[in-house]
């Protein structure tokens, strides 16, 4: 059984209503889920003012013990650990918190409102639980590790696991293992003194609401962290997502062998459609993630198989279709606003391909903007348009663009928000990213796009490039929604292959008993392991 916490708020959609609470739900598949009654709510002097966000570690013995960050009486934020008060229920509905915490209270040296986010604990070779924490220790963006032989009495490590002066905080870390040989799909749990393994550290930058990760080396004797590209701030590491995507925390699934992904989506509409809906945020599909087999430095994501089994009509599949110069085609079958596409497109040229300066490495999303859908070009736009209204006034255009830089091709991946809605006061950005993809040898690329209402996911490149977006179109009201293929390039492409579901509606919002499986609406970090 699968266990989802996430952080709640039982009370309103706002952050300043209410508690801060752990929501709990459960489910066979990643995809149903059942929810049950909070696992954590405020009630003692060391989370008086709200249980935040914090990690679950199975212990050698089976039970699961949560370490989590709470706000004390006086505002502090500090380290707590709670335990199952029933270890033989399978669905662990009740909670306890031990009198002797905080375990680890607020360091001398770190800022009051600044030490937060504890992951998942690991066994070193020396016999020592070993976890990651989110800190400002002496003005420093840090993310510190504390040791313990008993999981109750905690040491501070000398070093910080890693820390970035051009940071001022770095929050949600997240530290686990991958295959060094990249392109095996299996996950790794932290088994220490593993071979033939690499290690990722993941970031949260509240300053940008990205989340940051690089391929490293983990020293498990010193408790230290090494980028192999040596860059020290987080900044200048990957993008897990390249749209709308936060706090992401991954699990090992010991279930499938695989290390699975999820991720805070929140609104970007108005504070007043959250207190009129009632709620805000909401988690990702969740993803399985590997590394790439071709650089070695670059993590795949991809939808977890079991989002397959909401897949319910099926759309005429598409082969060889070519869409010209300004030709847009229409998916028919999908009038959903549920649904599951996966297309490959084929570009038999490169020749009209545009130049491209060399300073929009940097920003892609700033040329996503400036070489939008509707802006005509040589190879591509060219992709899908979703959630469209059958007159086109509403879309949102999700596409590629090839580019010549020097001797070689890059392609750009796009999602375009700037036509999705015709509602005021709904933020409408362009997300973009580069491809890591041969195009000249390959001469194509696939995109894949999961649409559940207003999240939009997409997935570059067989899961190099990943793109999250929130959509508010008002037709989907009163009309259904279509899918459509477009080309906005002055050459002709081609779709290969394109399938296309839509996707049934998974049980959300009931309340969880022995026998019925939901879901309910989320905000925040998220933690979650299988039982």
């Amino acid at each position: 059984m699968y266990h989802l916490f996430y952080q709640y708020n039982p009370h309103g959609a706002l952050w300043d209503t209410g508690n801060l609470s752990w929501g709990h739900s459960v489910s066979g598949d990643l995809v149903n889920w059942a929810a049950l009654d909070n696992a954590l709510d405020p009630s003692a002097h060391f989370d008086s003012r709200g249980c935040a966000s914090g990690s679950v570690t199975i212990l050698p013995d089976g039970v699961p013990v949560i370490l989590y960050s709470g706000i004390d009486a006086d505002r502090r934020q500090v380290q707590n650990i709670a335990f199952p008060k029933n270890p033989r229920d399978p669905l662990l509905r009740e909670w306890t918190k031990p009198s002797y915490n905080p375990v680890v209270p607020l360091p001398a040296d770190v800022s009051a409102n600044d030490f937060r986010d504890p992951t998942t604990a690991w066994l070193g070779r020396d016999g020592l639980w070993r976890f990651a924490v989110s800190a400002k220790a002496n003005g420093v963006g840090a993310t510190l590790v504390f040791r313990s032989a008993d999981f109750r009495r905690w040491e501070r490590n000398a070093a910080p696991l890693h820390a970035s002066r051009d940071a001022v905080m770095a929050e949600c870390p997240d530290l686990f293992p991958v295959a060094a040989r990249g392109g095996a799909e299996e996950g790794l749990d932290m088994s220490p003194a593993a071979s033939g393994v690499k290690h990722v550290l993941k970031v949260s930058m509240p300053d940008t609401l990205q989340d940051y990760y690089t391929v490293g080396r983990y020293d498990d004797a010193a408790d230290t962290f090494v980028p192999e590209d040596g860059a020290g701030d987080y900044r200048s590491w990957r993008r897990l997502d390249r749209g709308h995507l936060y706090a992401t925390k991954t699990f090992f699934d010991a279930r499938r062998s695989r290390r699975v992904m999820w991720a805070w989506v929140n609104e970007s509409d108005s504070e007043a459609d959250d207190v009129a809906r009632g709620w805000s945020g909401l988690q990702s599909f969740p993803r399985a993630l590997w590394l790439d087999g071709g650089s070695g430095k670059q993590l795949v994501q991809w939808p977890v198989e079991e989002i397959e089994t909401l897949r319910t009509k099926r759309a005429a599949p598409l082969r060889g279709a070519e869409v010209e110069s300004g030709g847009v085609r229409e998916v028919d079958g999908i009038v959903s606003s549920q649904a599951d596409v996966d297309v490959v497109f084929e570009v038999p040229s490169l020749g009209a391909a545009e130049g491209m300066d060399p300073k929009w490495l940097l920003d892609p999303d700033a040329l996503c903007r400036e070489k939008g859908a509707a802006v005509k070009g040589g190879v591509g736009p060219f992709g899908l348009l979703v959630m469209a209204s059958g007159d086109l006034r509403e879309h949102t255009a999700v596409f590629f663009r090839v580019f010549r830089l020097h001797r070689e091709h890059v392609a750009l991946m796009c999602t375009d928000l700037t036509r999705s809605s015709t509602k005021a006061g709904v933020y409408k950005p362009t997300h973009g990213g580069f491809v890591s993809v041969d195009i000249e040898k390959d001469k194509s690329i696939s995109l894949r796009t999961l649409i559940d209402h207003s999240i939009v996911e997409s997935f570059g490149g067989g899961g190099l490039t990943c793109m999250t977006a929130r959509v508010y179109p008002e037709h989907v009201a009163t009309s259904s929604t279509h899918l459509y293929v477009f080309n906005n390039g002055s050459d002709t492409v081609k779709v290969s292959k394109l399938e296309a579901w839509e996707l049934a509606t998974a049980s959300v919002n009931a309340v969880g008993h022995d026998s019925s499986v939901a879901s309910g609406n989320t905000m925040c970090q998220s933690e979650a392991y299988y039982q």
